[in-house]
This record gives C-alpha cells, sequence and structure tokens, in this order.
C-alpha cells in the first residue's frame, strides 16, 4: 500500500486526498454500525492510519458526536495524549493506533492503551487492521486490538484472513478509495497472487451436471483402503468423493479388509488391490483421480504406492499416513510429484501442522514465516499443490498463486473431518477442475459443508451436508448466468 501511495501521488492523487477519502469512509462505516450520536474515543498514532481517523473524527464531530481525541502527538484540535485514554462513558472507540506494516512488538502506553480498550467493552472500530495485528503475517506483535468491526482500504490484508489476525478484526469492510488502477497494479507487480477462497476464484469450474452427461463424464475417483481395521478413514473419503460430485468411485482394498468394506458400502464400487494388482488396475485409465493416505498405514507400502499413481500420471491427494510415510525421505516424494507435473502439478498435499513439520522442519521452524508463507514455500519445493490445514486453510500452488480460506465453524476440529476434505478434492480432480482451484473448492465446500450442520458436527455428518452445498453454488452461478 505504501508503493501504491506513492505511485498514486505520481498520478496526481496526492496522500492527503487519499486520508481525507479514507476519513469518510470511516465516517459513513461508523454512521451505518452505530446509530447513536454519542461520544466516541478516536485513539491516533502517528503514522496515516491515525491521520484516517483523526480525518474522521473531524467528520463525526460535525455530524454530532462527540469526539474525544487520544494522539500520539497532540496538535491543535484538543487532543489528549495516549496516556490519558480513558473509555469510561463511551459508546465507541476508534481504533487509529497502528497500521498494517507493523514491524516491532508493540509495548509501553500504546499496549496498555490497547489492553485499556479491550477490557473496556465498549465497541471498537479498527481503521484497517486492528492495532498489533502484523498485516501480512496475521500474528499479534505483543497485545492487539479486538475489534467489533474492521473497515480496510481497496483491498484485504493476509492479516485479514490468517489467524488470530482474522479473529481479532470482527467482521471487515473494504472501502473504495480514489486509488488509480495503475497505482495498485504497479504496487502489486511483483507480488506472488494471494486470494480470499471465495466462488470468484473458482466459479467457473463448479459446475452441476448437464442433462446429456453420463457418470463417466465426472470423472472416476479412487481411495486406497487400510487393513481390516483401519477401513473407516477411507470410506469417509470415498462417501465425500461421491457426495463432492464424481461420478463415480472405487475402494481400493487389501484382501483382508474386503469383507469389512463390502458390509459397509453400496454406491462405492470395491475392488481387491495388493501390491501385485496395482500395475493392472491402473491400466484403467478412467480411474483419473486418487486418495491415499487415510488409515492406509505408514511405511514401504504406501510409499509404493503413491509412487505409482504418480508415475502413471495420474492425480492423487495424498494424506495421513500417506504423508507420513515420507517423513524419513521426503525428497523422494517431491521428485516423484516433480516428474509428475505435465501442465498442472498432479499431486495435492494436505497436512495438518504436525505433518507439515515432518515433511518440512526447517519451514515449520522458521518464526519469521506466515503460514501463508510456509505454504507458498513448500509448494515451490514440492512441485505439488499445498493445503496446509487449520482453521485458516492455506492453499499454495509451485507457480505462487496462495489463497486463503475462511469457510468453515470450529466443530470441524473433530476426527476425520480432514478424510472428508480429501475425498471432495479428489471429486474436483476427477471431474476435470485444475488442481489449485480444484483443492481451493474443495476447501471451500467441505467449510461450507459445516456451516450448513452447526454444532454437534461430526465427520459422518459432512456428506450429508453436501447436498446443500451444491445447491448454494448452483445458486451461485445462476447469479452470475447472463
Amino acid at each position: 500500500m505504501k508503493i501504491a501511495d506513492e505511485s498514486a501521488a505520481r498520478e496526481g492523487i496526492s496522500v492527503r486526498e487519499l486520508i481525507d477519502a479514507a476519513g469518510r469512509a470511516v465516517a459513513t462505516c461508523v454512521s451505518r454500525n452505530f446509530q447513536n450520536e454519542g461520544r466516541v474515543a478516536v485513539l491516533a498514532g502517528k503514522g496515516n492510519k491515525g491521520k484516517d481517523a483523526l480525518a474522521a473524527a473531524r467528520i463525526l464531530s460535525a455530524k454530532g458526536w462527540d469526539v474525544l481525541i487520544f494522539a500520539a502527538v497532540e496538535d491543535e484540535d484538543d487532543s489528549r495524549g495516549l496516556a490519558d485514554f480513558d473509555p469510561t462513558g463511551c459508546d465507541l472507540i476508534l481504533d487509529g493506533l497502528l497500521g498494517a506494516g507493523l514491524d516491532r512488538e508493540v509495548e509501553g502506553v500504546v499496549a496498555e492503551v490497547i489492553d485499556k480498550a479491550n477490557a473496556s467493552g465498549v465497541p471498537i472500530l479498527a481503521v484497517d487492521i486492528p492495532s498489533g495485528v502484523d498485516g501480512r503475517t496475521g500474528q499479534v506483535r505483543g497485545a492487539a486490538i479486538r475489534a467489533s468491526l474492521t473497515i480496510t482500504f481497496v483491498l484485504r490484508k493476509p492479516g485479514h484472513l490468517l489467524l488470530p489476525g482474522r479473529d481479532l478484526c470482527g467482521a471487515v469492510t473494504v472501502a473504495e478509495l480514489p486509488m488509480p488502477g495503475a497505482a495498485m497494479a504497479e504496487a502489486l507487480d511483483d507480488a506472488s497472487p494471494t486470494y480470499a477462497n471465495e466462488p470468484a476464484l473458482w466459479r467457473a469450474y463448479a459446475s452441476a451436471p448437464l442433462s446429456a452427461h453420463h457418470k463417466y463424464d465426472r470423472g472416476h475417483a479412487v481411495v486406497f483402503s487400510g487393513g481390516m481395521a483401519q477401513t473407516g478413514a477411507a470410506r469417509l473419503s470415498a462417501m465425500a468423493a461421491l457426495r463432492g460430485g464424481a461420478g463415480l468411485v472405487t475402494m481400493f482394498s487389501p484382501a483382508s479388509a474386503l469383507l469389512v468394506n463390502a458390509h459397509h458400502l453400496t454406491s462405492i464400487m470395491l475392488k481387491r488391490c495388493e501390491a501385485e494388482d496395482l500395475a493392472g488396475l491402473l491400466e484403467d485409465k478412467r480411474l483419473n483421480a486418487f486418495v491415499l493416505g487415510p488409515g492406509y498405514g505408514i511405511g514401504e507400502r504406501a510409499r509404493q504406492a503413491t509412487e505409482a499413481v504418480l508415475a502413471a500420471g495420474r492425480r492423487l491427494v495424498l494424506d495421513a499416513d500417506g504423508l507420513s510415510s515420507f517423513k524419513e525421505e521426503p525428497e523422494a516424494l517431491f521428485a516423484a510429484a516433480r516428474r509428475a507435473v505435465t501442465d498442472q502439478p498432479t499431486l495435492v498435499l494436505t497436512p495438518h501442522s504436525g505433518e507439515f513439520a515432518r515433511l518440512f522442519p526447517d519451514l515449520a521452524a522458521d518464526k519469521a514465516l506466515s503460514k501463508l508463507d510456509q505454504a507458498r514455500e513448500a509448494s515451490a519445493r514440492s512441485g505439488a499443490i499445498m493445503v496446509l490445514k487449520g482453521a485458516d486453510t492455506v492453499i499454495a500452488a509451485p507457480d505462487g498463486r496462495a489463497a486463503i480460506n475462511a469457510t468453515g465453524t470450529p466443530w470441524l476440529a473433530t476426527a476425520g473431518t480432514g478424510d472428508v476434505l480429501t475425498g471432495l478434492i479428489a471429486a474436483q480432480l476427477a471431474q476435470g477442475v485444475p488442481s489449485f482451484e480444484a483443492a481451493c473448492l474443495g476447501v471451500w465446500m467441505h467449510g461450507k459443508a459445516a456451516e450448513h450442520f452447526g454444532p454437534g458436527l461430526i465427520s459422518e455428518d459432512l456428506p450429508t451436508c453436501l447436498p446443500a452445498v451444491h445447491r448454494e453454488l448452483a445458486s451461485l452461478s445462476a447469479e452470475q448466468a447472463p
């Protein structure tokens, strides 16, 4: 944004004009969300964020608000110092202390003011991003405002979507500024594309079946099952793949688990698959998307199956035991993934933080890297699409594209929900969706299914919620129709 401001000045838009526009946007946001013209405490730091807040304060005062200004730099506007901040009797606190480019720990009087504001119980409107949140990483730098509402400008920052920043923002509103398009283009010229994982990113690929389609038009997904006592996770993946849109789903099962799986499966097909059977089964080119890992077991068998699927040019979602099987030699996995790449990555990795640390110990240990940085660097290193799971799942591609997800609920933190996610991603791969968009769409659907169910969710509930997610996708597509 600093580069954009400087470029805008060369285009004839001064920083003063941008500050005035930001102040008007903040004041409008206050008027829309806080109806009573009461008392507002304005916390103003030294930078442009503080100037935005002061510009808003002048407008709010003219509209009838009782404005109290507490500023890092006292001036002729009858402001008081930050140390004098007292929220008693205030109806609103306007946070203009520290901007998104924060590069130090918050301490001293500013930290005290933040703690006092949070403890007051007064609603807080944060300008740009809650003070104390690093706009690049979403991390808290010592202390941070807990906002009811955040208004940012032109574009969101990663810190609005990455945790814990996302939880501290409250609802986020994006306001336009008179920023020339050329200025933003210059600012973003050297940046790797980063997106919110929202329908605009992949809507063109989220199509419903047509009347003329048959099941093979929607792809054939395969899920590898574990042994007799480890079949449940694979069945969760298989059902999610079928509910997620794949035309057919087959489970590859070892002989020891055939009867167990046959007892539970109806719409999902079943084939015997021992190590010696796999090469012959892979000759069927209709089998175009695979899941390996959930309940499969850790070891050489998983490594060999992974490498065989990739060598056959099939797209593969590798999770759980499949990931852990390569913890001693991750480069063997990465080499297999790079060999399999054609016009796009063939492999999708879906680690949680512990699995990620086993494959990428140096990246996991580097505290200077945000989750976004970690996923992006891991994807470039491995040649795979990276789905770094969590409440703020990040999806990254080797070409530098990345998306941050915001769907879901805390109830997803329960056993088996990751197995459902692998099946959902495989369903999109089976239908021919490009690998990055398939991962993004699967992650979004997974979170939306949880939202449709609500509290009390367990993993078996997620596939039953997918019809509602498909209806939501259909409605989004209808809204975009000419």
